[in-house]
């Protein structure tokens, strides 16, 4: 397949989201509504059906696993390198988390998954969900822990571990699991019901994504929020690709997987989660803006070297 027809819907969806806010064609509470439609209800329906149905025997790999996490936690701490060497004026440990959740915390629902489906195929997505599910997790606990040095807040792993357990994403992947190992089936009406919410949700998910890009500028002090970038979409999925290919060995369709979930860009939560702590809110706004106009670059360049 061409990689322009790969791509071209996605960016399409993209950029309609976008031009449609710009024009003020949608408000940002109509935006508001159609994100909460997309995540509290479309998404998890997609993601729950889909994995109550894959082959968990395909799915679970340690070696994909490790192949992914190790470069994501690597570039991680590079990131908290770089802030602390090159970028702080001061030691802030709280900022440096945050720069190292911005250049190694990837889009995968929003944009991994939409182009995994078109490049490699539905069938794909069973190796993609069981890294999503980790995903958010490990990297946001480690952010709070890292901060919560050199902070006056000791970290609260029971207000975490709650704010996991109900995240929409965890939760419909965490149910759908639960479904295909116990070997409940869904009656015929139930699953048809589901399939008609789970249906718009990748072309929903394109849309809001572009239309919150709208809402998001690019700083006058890009050049953090530039190398964030080039971090995320090009130096992760490369670390991704040498250790899986050459570390593991690993089946060249699982590869495949791997290296587009880490190529996708600085995923928005990364955002509100530097929001939160108070660090890096401009970097990481800008990060998502950047990240995601160059992973058009990033993800040619990948699916022209993995097909």
């Amino acid at each position: 397949m061409h990689i322009f027809s790969i791509i071209f819907p996605l960016i399409f969806i993209v950029a309609l989201g976008f031009s449609c806010c710009k024009l003020k064609f949608f408000e940002q509470q109509h935006i508001a509504g159609l994100s909460k439609f997309t995540f509290y209800i479309s998404l998890p329906a997609f993601l729950f059906l889909n994995m109550s149905q894959i082959d968990l025997q395909q799915s679970i790999s340690l070696s994909a696993f490790l192949s992914f996490y190790i470069p994501v936690l690597s570039v991680f701490a590079l990131g908290i390198l770089v802030d602390r060497c090159y970028l702080a004026k001061q030691k802030n440990y709280q900022q440096h988390s945050v720069f190292g959740l911005a250049s190694s915390y990837s889009n995968m629902v929003l944009v991994g998954i939409p182009i995994i489906i078109a490049s490699l195929g539905k069938e794909m997505i069973a190796i993609a969900f069981m890294i999503i599910t980790f995903h958010s997790t490990l990297l946001f606990a480690l952010t709070y822990l890292i901060g919560a040095k050199g902070s006056e807040h000791a970290f609260s792993w029971s207000s975490f571990a709650k704010s996991m357990v109900l995240n929409p994403i965890v939760l419909s992947i965490g149910c759908g699991l639960i479904l295909n190992v116990s070997g409940i089936v869904l009656f015929d009406n139930l699953a048809k019901s589901l399939e008609l919410l789970a249906t718009p949700a990748i072309a929903c998910a394109l849309f809001v994504l572009g239309a919150n890009l709208a809402f998001y500028k690019i700083a006058a002090n890009w050049q953090p929020a530039l190398i964030a970038s080039l971090m995320k979409i090009f130096l992760l999925p490369a670390g991704v690709f040498l250790i899986g290919a050459y570390a593991f060995e690993l089946d060249r369709e699982i590869l495949n997987v791997l290296v587009l979930l880490s190529a996708s860009p600085v995923g928005v939560n990364a955002y509100l989660i530097a929001s939160q702590i108070g660090q890096h809110q401009v970097t990481l706004a800008s990060a998502v803006v950047l990240s995601t106009v160059l992973s058009v670059i990033s993800f040619s360049f990948w699916l022209s070297v993995l097909l």
